[in-house]
């Protein structure tokens, strides 16, 4: 029989190493990181910390953790998001505490530093980047003057919803639908005015930075990694998100009375190699506006993307959206990987993820080919969601490479 008398309560203070985990752990996950991610992140953490049977289990609304069988485990919920500049400091100190270069009590203070910091430049400066990110993937897909002056301006319009969106939080669930809204009513009633052919891929290229082309393929790749549960709360709001901006654009079709057939996949003109480089060079300074990137970063960020967009056009071109997007994954974590083993700074993930927001559909990846049609339902369909498998399974690969350990240290340990 059990005994009925109130058990003894355990007195001894918490574990310090469980608390920074939490806190590091919410931190990742609020930078927007894949689960799987996380989780291999702090059960590294916790070897280096003397936990080496560590426990994890990260959901997209915060995580678990106990330090080994016997603990108990504590949940922290993940808090507000990050911005791109505040992951990176994040990553940075993640990989600081597993080469001892740091106690976990400064780490404690260092990340409440980080919480607290303020952005790089004005969020009015980051919204503007919206506009070169349109104008550079007008000059790809659809490089005629028209279309890229349109696209100028309904960029504009979507850098206006963006602040609304920001100074009136109750109206941002709105965004989306607005969004393609407004910018389909300006480029569909051109193209009835005659001012322009073409308008689907202009819409495209003026919503893109909008588009959860990551969120979809981020989801994906979590349920391939076994993280069932986030994956499919990813995919349900990536799709929630799609299904609005696709609304907005049937009622702007409805409300100037264009046909479906104006919004075929229709490329006017053929975009030269020069078109093709101002086109990525103006997308990607527009991404790292954005996204308020580290300076120190930027010059390798951009060697990355040169050499993820070059070899992704060149395989899209010769074998299709979903082999392109996949090899650009590959490509993006190869090359991210490398720049962290020569500069020796930077985490592979803070390398690898504006690459990966240029691959992924919704960004520069799927935007090349224009694989969304109206009219043409089945075809775009199964077109698009093999594209979104292709940058997945890519990305679950650049997972395995980025953890291939530096060339050097290697050598030094086959020769200890």
């Amino acid at each position: 029989m059990f005994s009925t008398s109130p058990p003894d309560r355990d007195t001894s203070p918490p574990d310090p190493r469980r608390r920074l985990l939490l806190e590091l752990g919410a931190g990742l996950l609020s930078g927007g990181l894949p689960v799987h991610d996380v989780e291999e992140e702090l059960r590294g953490l916790g070897r280096a910390l003397g936990a080496p049977d560590v426990r994890v289990a990260a959901l997209t609304t915060g995580l678990f953790v106990a330090l080994d069988a016997d603990d108990a485990a504590a949940f922290e919920p993940v808090g507000a998001a990050l911005r791109f500049e505040q992951t990176a400091d994040v990553l940075d100190l993640v990989h600081r505490l597993r080469a001892g270069g740091l106690d976990g009590h400064q780490a404690l203070r260092d990340l409440d530093a980080i919480r607290r910091a303020p952005a790089r430049w004005p969020a009015w400066v980051a919204d503007l980047g919206i506009l070169p990110v349109g104008v550079g993937l007008c000059l790809y897909l659809q490089p005629v003057a028209v279309n890229v002056l349109v696209t100028a301006i309904g960029s504009l319009i979507v850098v206006g919803l963006t602040m609304t969106a920001r100074r009136l939080p109750l109206v941002r669930p709105l965004l989306p639908v607005t969004a393609g809204f407004l910018v389909s009513v300006l480029v569909l009633a051109a193209a009835r005015a005659s001012l322009l052919d073409g308008p689907l891929r202009t819409i495209v290229a003026t919503l893109a930075i909008l588009l959860p082309g990551g969120l979809l393929v981020t989801g994906l790749s979590e349920i391939a990694a076994g993280a069932a549960s986030a994956g499919t709360a990813r995919l349900v709001s990536g799709s929630v998100q799609l299904a609005l901006f696709l609304t907005g654009v049937v009622a702007a079709a409805t409300a100037t009375g264009v046909p479906a057939s104006a919004l075929a996949n229709t490329q006017v003109a053929k975009p030269s190699w020069w078109m093709i480089c101002l086109g990525l060079a103006l997308a990607v300074a527009g991404v790292v506006i954005n996204v308020n990137t580290p300076p120190t970063a930027i010059p390798w960020i951009v060697a990355v993307i040169a050499v993820t967009a070059c070899v992704q056009v060149t395989v899209t071109t010769a074998n299709g959206a979903a082999v392109g997007g996949l090899a650009g994954a590959v490509t993006a974590a190869a090359a991210a990987t490398v720049a962290h083993w020569l500069r020796r700074g930077s985490s592979w993930q803070v390398l690898y993820l504006p690459a990966f927001w240029i691959v992924v559909p919704g960004s520069f990846g799927l935007l090349n080919t224009a694989q969304i049609e109206v009219g043409n339902g089945a075809h775009a369909v199964l077109t698009a969601v093999s594209a979104v498998f292709g940058v997945s399974v890519g990305t679950l690969i650049g997972s395995v490479i980025s953890r291939i350990p530096r060339p050097t240290a290697a050598l030094l340990h086959l020769r200890a």
